[in-house]
């Protein structure tokens, strides 16, 4: 049953067909690191090849009107493109605000845009937040009067950017100002702040469900987003708040980006410490319209269901601190308690004392206790130096890429402390089990008389 659904999967996605235009995007983009670009955007993510001179001219298939990001390694680019789009872009990437410039069929707007930029780059936004609320506000006002004055005196050529871009430029505001008061307490290190009674209003009257305006403002999606997840009720018991807050929210949207760029940020959800993952999987399935989003999820889902309970564990071979490599085979027989760890982790370290009464505890039974440690290879010495240090005990092992380890990918694992229980066959008994300080760990233990 479960290989037939898998295989319909799979004639699902490849029947799967985009209604989009195709435009010529062109160019020339000098001193670039390895002759590569990428653009991305709403259903749209390809990367191109430049020619020795930097020159190049590709075919992009493009589902809907908006603002895409163009990156070379070392800049990022917001370009305008639209499904009648003939755009030539031109630029030295060690010198992007002197040298862009652009030529064709859109170029008027992307000018506009390259120069909105430099506006807002007088005065970064980690700088603009750590002022105090007054000279924020200030500032904040002459940056909208600087994009104002240059919006009225540029003679756009297509109707529906100067339309977005009026709504725009109030977006730029909107979101500053809904994201003053965290980001001074975070970047300006002001504990405990709050703004005054006569600070400005978030203007509840925005309309926060416009496909149009999503696809056109990284302003506005980063309010859309923020307000989304402002107005969901969070549950404390629940880790996971996608399946039982947010979907219910997501369907009712009436904009097909907006809700593939909310799955998007909760494809991690689709996991086996999440109880709900399968009924998670199918909802997000049936929402989303991107096709590599369907293809993400699925892969997220097909990682998830092969840890289940009784399935084979992945496979590890990895240095051990006392010398030599160990592996998930060497330890058949015995159950394996394992711990993903690493030194820079304050919740791992706060494991460590419960973690080590335990071996004591368990001392000369079926068991054994494997910690590996996701610390970068350079940090070897530290790593090494750390377990002696503290006497931890057990077998300590060091992974081969920290988070990229293919452990910790094969698990799907996206945050430490992890804990994960192992039978004496190398099965799995619980890809998410109690950890140290949880007297369910005991229990656990008991019930499979260890």
């Amino acid at each position: 049953m479960r290989k037939t659904f898998y295989l319909l999967l799979l004639v699902f996605f490849s029947s799967l067909t985009v209604s989009a235009e195709t435009i010529t995007f062109s160019g020339k983009i000098t001193d670039t690191e390895n002759l590569k670009i990428r653009i991305k955007g709403d259903l749209l993510d390809t990367e191109i090849e430049l020619k020795p001179d930097g020159s190049f001219s590709e075919k992009l298939q493009i589902e809907n009107d908006g603002i895409y990001i163009l990156e070379t390694g070392k800049n990022s680019v917001p370009v305008y493109l639209t499904k009648t789009s003939v755009l030539a872009i031109n630029f030295n990437d060690n010198s992007l605000a002197t040298s862009l410039k652009y030529s064709g069929k859109g170029s008027v707007e992307n000018q506009y845009l390259a120069k909105k930029q430099l506006i807002l780059a007088g005065i970064p936004e980690t700088d603009l937040y750590t002022l105090d609320e007054n000279q924020f506000l200030k500032k904040l006002g002459e940056i909208k009067s600087s994009i104002l004055a240059l919006y009225n005196k540029t003679k756009f050529t297509d109707k529906n950017f100067k339309e977005k871009e009026a709504r725009n430029i109030n977006f730029l505001e909107q979101k500053r100002l809904l994201s003053y008061k965290n980001d001074h307490w975070y970047y300006g290190k002001v504990s405990g702040f709050q703004v005054s009674e006569t600070y400005p209003k978030f203007d509840e009257t925005m309309d926060l469900d416009n496909n149009s305006d999503f696809l056109f403002s990284t302003d506005y999606q980063e309010l859309v987003i923020t307000k989304f997840y402002q107005n969901i009720k969070v549950d404390s018991t629940e880790y996971f708040i996608s399946a039982k807050n947010a979907i219910p929210e997501i369907k009712a949207l009436k904009s097909p980006s907006i809700k593939n760029q909310l799955i998007r940020y909760s494809v991690t959800d689709v996991n086996i410490r999440n109880s709900n993952y399968e009924i998670l999987y199918q909802e997000f399935l049936s929402i989303v319209t991107d096709p590599k989003l369907k293809e993400k999820l699925t892969t997220q889902f097909l990682v998830a269901d092969a840890l289940k309970p009784g399935s084979p564990s992945p496979k590890f071979d990895y240095e051990n601190q006392k010398g030599g490599k160990t592996t998930l085979e060497s330890l058949k027989g015995k159950y394996v308690y394992i711990d993903l760890w690493a030194t820079w982790c304050g919740p791992c370290r706060e494991e460590i004392p419960f973690l080590q009464k335990i071996e004591e505890q368990y001392k000369g039974k079926n068991i054994e206790f494997v910690s590996i440690s996701i610390d970068a290879q350079k940090d070897q010495e530290k790593w090494s130096k750390f377990v002696t240090e503290k006497q931890l005990g057990g077998i300590q092992l060091l992974a081969e890429n920290e988070w990229e380890s293919q452990f910790l990918k094969a698990y799907g694992v996206f945050s430490v402390p992890t804990f994960i229980l192992l039978d004496p066959a190398g099965n799995i008994v619980n890809a998410n089990a109690p950890k140290p300080s949880d007297d369910k760990l005991i229990d656990l233990f008991n019930s499979l008389k260890i």
